[in-house]
């Protein structure tokens, strides 16, 4: 336990700028000593209003017991009770300018009670003891560039559940039982990284964690803030990257929560205009206001440097670009300039990001933006938001409205496969296949595929084999590498059961297959963002629908050769082009046993020959079957 430290002036007069990167240090509710005597100090911004003390059980929630004390000029409130420690649980009772008390848990309190209660509980985040310090340190020198990525997206209370009992009715697993069942599962697979849906404290569970009332908390349906240490802690002991799901775009209305919490408009915007969603029914951050955007940065910073995680995915980020994202006309008010940019949200991301890679190298920066937003990745000074990533929706959405299409009909559309290509590399594109895909009667992957059962299972073997070898980082969404039949909900957990039939497992092998040669392989990730990793060998095969391209590594001598047949039409005599007159070793074979398929024998190599085809002077041929798949090594 430290000694208090007092919020100084020179802390207010850096949280008034909006460069108090620790702030969360000072505000918020820390165990510490005054003159000889344990207790906890308390810290909360409330400007507007007439006074704030402490309440909790310690003192029968009585408003009166333990007022605050406010200090000028920016309107911190601030009180140290003795007696207090770890596991109290408090309010902020605010009394506000027209005469009204409410009752608000702390915005930067570490741990919160579990839902339906909402009260904030004492926690200290600074006696877990570390044991991932080569990782931390191996971080640093990470490019997110040039490094492997296969993301595993996870609902950590749908992933999997304990049976249900009347004493457990959620039936969630513990954050530290999930660091074991988790890492054991994506060490097997072959991801990289996970990343978490939805940690940061919320009241409703179907939100997913996407309207949060309690930013510095991991949700306490999972356990304690020591828990969720200890999970990042295992995932990096076992070489998994943490990502987590961030959301500055909005938070809820709950009485409890941030929503006018002195009595005023305090962190969201006052013009309804601007400071409230239509389409969501919350309310959007004030991102001009500096103590607002202070509180956003730091807590981005302390995901990162005090729980270790290895990157966030900024959520919806299209909606803080635009200040007339999801609004009619009338609806929404322009900028100093007539435009519908949000600048001070523009302004927000180019701090946030610049400032988050300069304290944290080799932290990842994800932007989830649905637009043509120009520049997401390049550096702030060249105007760009200079976030690591952005999601291709593009790819996406016409990845997968091809992959929907009856094969007849996907050679009227072959160019949904290959116009990606045409902008490849204007941004660091990350492939997504994500939960939002598979909600809200979109059906899960296995169900937009078309054709029969084991049509459908054959369409996504090759789905996923064509997104493998396509640039960019990949992100899947958890139950659909074995082929989960319903769409996903938060209420029940995947249905594993399916691993029980033969197609299912045999899918998730050929995931697994194709997760491990992408790690083993540089070609498939080091030239990721440029155009020398990535050659078309025919991309023209419309009325064949089919697709062979080559990934080249930097050092070029360990390439990739992939043909992806999209129809259920064999080609027996399929020829393809190659630069090279060396050996091919096929990697890859979607007909092997283990895949579902006819378990034919095949040549382990293949040696070109001097017979032009795809404008190269040497081919090879293959036994192509109906949607076959292969992935040869030259």
């Amino acid at each position: 336990m430290q000694e208090l430290n007092f919020i100084t002036e020179f802390d207010q007069y850096l949280f008034g700028k909006g460069t108090h990167y620790d702030m969360y240090r000072k505000l918020g509710a820390h165990p510490a000593a005054f003159e000889g005597e344990k207790g906890v100090y308390f810290a909360v911004w409330a400007p507007n209003a007439a006074g704030v003390s402490v309440v909790g059980d310690f003192n029968e929630w009585d408003k009166e017991e333990h007022p605050m004390q406010r200090l000028d000029p920016i309107g911190i409130y601030e009180l140290f009770i003795p007696g207090l420690g770890v596991g109290d649980i408090y309010k902020y009772c605010v009394e506000t300018k027209s005469g009204d008390f409410v009752m608000k848990a702390d915005p930067y309190g570490v741990q919160m009670e579990m839902r339906p209660n909402n009260a904030s509980v004492i926690g200290d985040i600074s006696d877990f003891i570390w044991t991932d310090e080569k990782w931390m340190k191996k971080r640093e020198k990470f490019d997110v560039k040039k490094a492997p990525m296969f993301v595993y997206e996870v609902h950590l209370g749908s992933w999997m559940k304990h049976p249900v009992t009347e004493e457990d009715e959620d039936g969630f697993y513990n954050y530290r039982e999930l660091a074991v069942k988790l890492t054991e599962y994506v060490k097997d697979m072959g991801y990289t990284h996970v990343e978490l849906m939805g940690i940061a404290e919320h009241p409703f569970d179907g939100s997913w964690g996407y309207q949060v009332t309690n930013y510095f908390a991991p949700t306490s349906r999972y356990g304690t803030l020591h828990d969720f240490q200890y999970f990042v802690d295992y995932l990096h002991e076992h070489k998994i990257g943490v990502i987590l799901d961030w959301v500055p775009a909005h938070f809820p209305r709950d009485v409890f929560g941030l929503a006018e919490f002195d009595g005023t408009c305090l962190y969201e915007y006052a013009d309804t205009r601007k400071g409230e969603h239509p389409d969501w029914g919350t309310k959007v951050f004030d991102y001009g206001r500096n103590e607002v955007k202070n509180f956003l940065i730091c807590n981005a910073l302390y995901w990162i440097e005090q729980f270790h995680i290895d990157g966030l995915r900024v959520d919806a980020v299209a909606s803080m670009l635009y200040l007339d994202y999801g609004r009619e006309d009338g609806q929404w008010v322009a900028n100093k300039y007539g435009g519908n940019e949000n600048l001070e949200a523009i302004e927000f991301f180019k701090h946030l990001n610049s400032i988050v890679k300069e304290r944290n190298p080799g932290a990842i920066m994800i932007a989830e933006e649905s637009t043509a937003w120009p520049k997401v990745t390049d550096k702030a000074e060249y105007g760009g938001l200079d976030f690591s990533l952005k999601w291709n929706m593009g790819w996406m959405h016409d990845f997968l409205e091809y992959m929907k299409l009856d094969p007849y009909f996907r050679k009227f559309n072959h160019n949904k496969m290959t116009f990606s290509m045409m902008y490849a590399y204007a941004e660091n594109y990350m492939l997504v296949l994500s939960h939002d895909e598979v909600v809200h009667l979109k059906c899960s992957m296995l169900e937009k595929m078309p054709g029969l059962y084991d049509d459908k299972f054959r369409n996504l073997m090759v789905a996923y084999a064509f997104m493998t070898g396509h640039p960019g980082k990949k992100l899947l969404f958890m139950g659909q590498d074995f082929g989960q039949h319903q769409e996903w909900s938060e209420s029940r957990e995947l249905d594993w059961f399916l691993l029980e039939k033969d197609r299912n497992r045999q899918l998730q092998n050929f995931v697994r297959a194709l997760l491990h040669i992408y790690k083993k392989n540089k070609c498939l990730y080091e030239y990721d963002c440029y155009p020398e990793g990535f050659e078309w060998i025919n991309a023209n095969d419309g009325d064949r629908s089919i697709f062979s391209f080559a990934r080249h590594s930097e050092n070029g001598k360990n390439n990739l050769l992939f043909v992806c047949n999209f129809t259920p039409v064999a080609r027996p005599d399929y020829r393809v082009g190659t630069t090279c007159r060396r050996k091919h070793t096929l990697l890859l074979n979607s007909d092997a046993a283990e895949f579902g398929g006819s378990g034919a024998k095949r040549p382990e190599t293949y040696k070109p020959i001097k017979k032009a085809c795809d404008d190269k002077k040497y081919s090879i041929a293959y036994n192509l079957p109906a949607y076959g798949v292969a992935v040869f090594k030259f």
